[in-house]
């Protein structure tokens, strides 16, 4: 099958070819240990007994003139909340991005991150690709610029082998870890989230889930 030449589909590819992947890029370190991500498998913790009581809900009704982006994205989450086993996943923003924020935050739970981008066992992986056909055409020269600043601003806050995003066909690739299958940095770290924290503002809406 072939995907959309769209940072998204470029995004999906890399996901496909890599399939348990942080949840955000993790960064690749220069040999300090800030931030050093460790290679122990994390133990899975139990599961809680209950879920909040908002997690079983169905996404928030369509907003006025929202596109099919937004419908396709809402199915996404239908599935992610049934079939993909994280009943807890957040609704779509208006703009029909991800809140990869509130994403970030249930992946980062024990045990959680196995399936956070496509569900378990990729159960929704065809609604994501659904999702990802029918994204609105970005800018990508916007796009590239507003990563490029992205990455400039991780490596002044310690993050210092976060690599660049490039142009390659006409659309913008994001940057990162320049070896994702095999992270250094621990996105969980405190000085990952702080460089994470400070720059998240450089990202133009629905790329911080991408670099």
């Amino acid at each position: 099958m072939s995907f959309p030449t769209t940072t998204a589909g470029l995004r999906l590819a890399a996901f496909v070819a890599v399939p348990v992947l942080a949840l955000t890029v993790a960064c690749g370190g220069n040999g300090d240990t800030t931030g050093t991500r460790s290679h122990d498998t994390v133990a899975d913790a139990p599961s809680p007994k209950s879920e909040p009581s908002e997690a079983t809900s169905t996404p928030s009704t369509k907003p006025a003139g929202k596109s099919a982006y937004y419908d396709a994205q809402v199915t996404f989450v239908q599935c992610m909340r049934t079939k993909g086993g994280y009943k807890d996943f957040p609704d779509p923003k208006l703009s029909g991005y991800m809140d990869w924020e509130k994403i970030g935050e249930i992946g980062s739970q024990p045990g959680r991150n196995h399936g956070i981008k496509a569900g378990k066992n990729n159960a929704c992986l065809d609604e994501l690709r659904a999702s990802m056909a029918v994204e609105p055409k970005r800018d990508q020269q916007k796009s590239y610029e507003s990563m490029l600043a992205h990455a400039q601003c991780m490596r002044d806050n310690g993050i210092s082998r976060f690599t660049n995003p490039v142009m390659s066909g006409g659309n913008a690739v994001p940057g990162g870890d320049p070896n994702p299958a095999s992270p250094v940095y621990d996105p969980e770290s405190p000085a990952y989230k702080e460089a994470r924290a400070a720059c998240k503002s450089k990202l133009l809406d629905g790329l911080d889930g991408m670099q």
